[in-house]
């Protein structure tokens, strides 16, 4: 008699309160081949690279001890006149090894466009010392790309975020 209601409230808590296991992707939400650039003025352009540390993970209380951090990777067109191009996108792990590339062609960001990569707090291919090297393209007189990285990841009450941003090395 008794028996009755109470699983009637104990059996849909169990099932609310199951977890699903969540599949990690790898792949952007960012269609790049939509995004490929039909043509690309290779002698008029100015071409740069540009480092972005990333972090996907980061070390709490020890050595032996990690927490995970999701990753949004922005590259963003600041110019208001004209497209940019981006050559390459490569994401790389703390022992330098190559994780994934993210196009194999150019692709062109309009202007004041902003696409960006997501590094999901489950993917931890790339440890706590990830990074990102852009290869880019800009007509003479604009501005270069500006990468930015966002890392954001909660526990409980407690957050943690914090962005980097990108330095041209050539």
């Amino acid at each position: 008699m008794f028996v009755r209601p109470i699983l009637c409230l104990i059996l849909p808590t169990l099932f609310l309160t199951c977890e699903r296991e969540q599949e990690v992707t790898t792949v952007d939400p960012t269609n790049w081949n939509t995004r490929r650039a039909v043509t690309f003025g290779g002698d008029s352009l100015i071409m740069g690279s540009t480092y972005l540390s990333s972090y996907s993970q980061i070390y709490t209380e020890t050595e032996h001890r990690t927490f995970d951090l999701t990753g949004t990777i922005s590259i963003r067109n600041i110019n208001r006149q004209d497209s940019i191009y981006i050559r390459s996108a490569a994401y790389y792990g703390t022992n330098g090894q190559l994780v994934r590339t993210y196009f194999e062609e150019p692709i062109y960001l309009s202007p004041l466009e902003t696409v960006e990569i997501i590094i999901e707090s489950q993917d931890r291919e790339g440890g706590t010392g990830d990074n990102f090297y852009f290869e880019w393209s800009v007509p003479a007189g604009l501005h270069e790309p500006l990468f930015e990285g966002v890392f954001i990841s909660t526990y409980g009450q407690q957050g943690i975020s914090f962005t980097t941003r990108g330095v041209r090395v050539e």
